[in-house]
């Protein structure tokens, strides 16, 4: 899938993976991978930045934590992070339905 497409709704993806519960950069990754069937095969120099975007904004928060026997930050949805996940799930599912209609089916 292109870069483009999921640049601008990386947001979205990253919400939706820590509404399964906190987790470090790493398991983030790999549950988009995972969750998208190797679609979502992320750099970590793409999903980062994000996530410190998503917590300067209040809808993540984290903590650092040994996990391993490695120190690793830990990243969760705050109260704000979960009330938009919501409306991006909404929006998102009008979007993609209005998608849908436009392509139809293959004639």
């Amino acid at each position: 899938m292109g870069h483009d497409r999921i640049k601008g709704n990386l947001d979205l993806l990253l919400l939706s993976v820590l509404s399964a519960g906190p987790a470090h950069g790493y398991n983030i990754i790999a549950a988009l991978k995972a969750r998208s069937e190797g679609e979502f095969d992320l750099a970590e120099g793409t999903v980062y930045p994000a996530l410190h975007g998503l917590e300067a904004a209040g809808l993540v928060e984290s903590v650092w934590q040994t996990v391993e026997g490695r120190r690793r930050r830990v990243y969760r949805l705050s109260d704000a992070g979960v009330r938009e996940l919501a409306d991006q799930r909404v929006q998102w599912r009008r979007f993609s339905s209005a998608i849908d209609g436009v392509l139809g089916s293959p004639a």
